[in-house]
This record gives structure tokens, sequence and C-alpha cells, in this order.
């Protein structure tokens, strides 16, 4: 069985293309997406409308939260693009959920608003908390929000991050997780994409918050806001 996870498309339609190649490319048993589909891009009706229509599994994160619940007046262009269907289904997506693969119970979540901004180098005793929930404990966390694959142990278990679609830092490229049982692997998929196109698509979009940080960041991986 094979189950792809990714996050943060960030409203950027050609690295969202690309990612729809390679998956049909892979043919995954299941899809979860796990937040983020909406805000810093221009096209966030198109990758909102992906999102609902290939992934399987939904948890929200703190853009679509913050987008889908108009809590932020500079945010007026992703509303208008969006309208008001599909804010209230940002506004109902689950904080949270889990699934068991390969024998491991893995805990499900984007990040904020659930915890904290957590990275790849944060230390051990603020990620290890996130395996102990009153629900039990978890032997495996995936997670997104900071926009940087990771695959990493902890004395807890795994803990890995999807990466970003559509505003990968570092690499700016499109990044997902592949997860694949008997054995168990977990691997970071890296993909190209045509990131002049979303440039493009960004000048285009005269009204878009921030367009030259959102530019800056698909043109270099370096977060700019």
């Amino acid at each position: 069985m094979r189950i792809v996870l990714l996050a943060d498309l960030h409203g950027n339609r050609p690295a969202t293309e690309a990612a729809e190649a390679a998956l049909a490319a892979l043919a995954p048993d299941d899809v979860w997406f796990l937040g983020d589909a909406v805000g810093k891009g221009p096209s966030n009706d198109f990758c909102c409308d992906w999102v609902r229509a290939r992934c399987r599994h939904w948890v929200g994160g703190n853009w679509d939260y913050g987008v889908g619940g108009r809590q932020f007046p500079a945010d007026g262009f992703y509303w208008r693009q969006l309208g008001e269907e599909r804010l209230a289904w940002l506004r109902s997506l689950p904080r949270e959920a889990e699934l068991t693969f390969a024998g491991v119970r893995f805990r499900l979540l984007h990040g904020r608003p659930v915890t904290e901004l957590l990275r790849v180098q944060s230390p051990a005793d603020a990620l290890e908390p996130l395996f102990r929930t009153e629900r039990g404990d978890f032997g495996g966390v995936i997670f997104a929000d900071s926009h940087r694959p990771f695959v990493r142990t902890l004395a807890t278990g795994y803990i890995l991050n999807t990466g970003s679609i559509g505003n990968s830092m570092g690499v700016p490229r499109a990044h997902f997780l592949l997860m694949e049982d008997q054995p168990l692997r977990m691997t970071v998929v890296s993909l190209p994409y045509d990131r002049e196109a979303a440039v493009a698509d960004a000048l285009q979009a005269k009204d878009l918050p921030k367009r030259e940080a959102y530019i800056h960041e698909i043109q270099t991986g370096i977060y700019s806001r």
C-alpha cells in the first residue's frame, strides 16, 4: 500500500499541477491533505477545489482557518476569490486526525493552530510532547506548516514533515511525503515546477496581498514576510 501526504499549496497553481502529474504516475492508494490550501498565492479557488477533488482526507491549517473565518481584513482578495461556500468548507476542516500504517499509529496535524510553529531543527523536548495526547500515545507524528520536508527519529518515535507543494522554504520545489508498507518506507518526493509561470500568475493578480514577498519566496525559498 502507498499513501501520499501533502500540504501547503498556498494558491500556487503550477506547483499543484506538478503534484497532480506526479500523483497520476504514482497512483497512490490514498491521499491526505494536511492543511493550507489557500493564502499567499493567487490561485486559491483552483487549489481549494483541487484538494477537495483529489484528496480523500483533510486536516485544516492556520491559513485555512484564518482566511475561511475572515479573521484578517487584509485577506479580502482571498475571500472574493473563494466565495462563501469554499470559505465555509475551510472553516469546517478538522484540526487533526490519525492513521495507523504499517503497524505504527501516526498523529496527523498541520501544526498551527494546534501547536506553535515547529521546524526540523526544533529540539527534541519541543517535539516529543506531540506524541502524548489524551487519546493515548502515538508512534509517529506527521505535520506540515514550516514548509521544509524531513524525516526524523526521536526516542518517542518517528516525526515527519510533508514539506510544501506551493511555498517551499529552503529548496524552492514542490514537496510531499510518500509512505509505503511491507516494509515501512517514508520518502520525501521533490518535484520541479514552472516557477516562472507561478511568478507570472502572481504579477497578474494586482491585488494579491504581499505579492512581492510571495514572489521572492517561490523564487528563492527564503521566508520574506
